[in-house]
């Protein structure tokens, strides 16, 4: 199991994505960065689950999707994985 470590920016995207989603329900949108959160835990199991982001084509620089979210992530080692951003898939 790796140490998964979430980035300032991952961080600040996680916010602005509760500020946005608050909006309209604050439980809602609690509900959204929870998902989030516990759904970038099976990358503790296995770094390798994502599919490598083609923009970048980076073995090492991956994503995987919680519901309408794509976590992009880098492998830095063997026992850590950096949290790099967290974007909604509508946009680009």
């Amino acid at each position: 199991m790796v140490k998964i470590v979430w980035t300032d920016a991952s961080i600040n995207d996680l916010k602005e994505i509760f500020e946005y989603i608050s909006e309209d329900s604050v439980r809602y949108a609690g509900l959204t960065v929870n998902k989030i959160y516990l759904g970038a835990q099976v990358i503790a199991v296995n770094p390798y689950t994502g599919r490598t982001v083609p923009v970048f084509n980076k073995p090492l620089i991956r994503e995987i999707l919680i519901g309408s979210y794509r976590i992009i992530y880098r492998i830095k080692n063997d026992i850590q994985v950096d949290i790099l951003r967290v974007y909604h898939t509508a946009r680009l």
